[in-house]
């Protein structure tokens, strides 16, 4: 699917499937703190970014996909990589699912749909029969970068909202990256 989306710098943009090989579209969104946190600043870092957009917080799913982020949070760091969840939901409702789940990594909130539309990733309705009144939902996905430039080296998209990512799979990549990385 295409789409014309228009950022918060507000240039025009035409969201397209990605895949490994692409450079990942940049963007702006608003973290727990209500600061804006663009892509290519954290890219910068020097550090492998893990996008792992997921549908709705304080869902069983993604409270357990984000949880087993956040415990697998000093394998990813050897990696020298940080993850970042992102969802529709508001930064106040991602800032308390931040603290009831102590996740120890940023949550950015794509309230408005932009992100999820820029990387097509979205469920229009929610594919389950409990919750298909649900419009544009992130579909449970990982982008796994390579920084500086954001070129995507690993994608999973989930069409089955149920369906966890492979989280040794993703720690393997990110391992792959930061050796290639410390070797160049």
């Amino acid at each position: 699917m295409f789409f014309k989306v228009t950022t918060p710098s507000g240039s025009l943009v035409v969201g397209v499937p990605l895949k490994v090989g692409d450079k990942a579209p940049d963007f702006e969104l608003y973290d727990t703190e209500l600061k804006l946190v663009k892509l290519s600043d954290l890219l910068a870092q020097g550090k492998v970014v893990v996008l792992a957009f997921f549908p709705g917080a304080f869902t069983s799913v993604c409270t357990k996909e984000m949880c087993s982020f956040r415990d697998r949070m000093a394998l990813l760091e050897k990696a020298n990589a940080i993850v970042v969840g992102i969802s529709v939901d508001s930064p106040f409702a991602l800032r308390k699912f931040k603290e009831e789940n102590r996740l120890n990594f940023i949550l950015l909130s794509d309230y408005n749909r932009e992100v999820i539309k820029l990387y097509d990733v979205y469920h229009d309705p929610f594919p389950l029969p409990i919750a298909n009144k649900l419009r544009m939902t992130a579909k449970r996905s990982v982008f796994i970068l390579t920084p500086p430039e954001g070129m995507i080296a690993y994608a999973w998209i989930s069409e089955n909202p149920v369906v966890e990512p492979d989280y040794d799979e993703v720690i393997r990549v990110a391992n792959e990256i930061a050796s290639r990385l410390s070797k160049a």
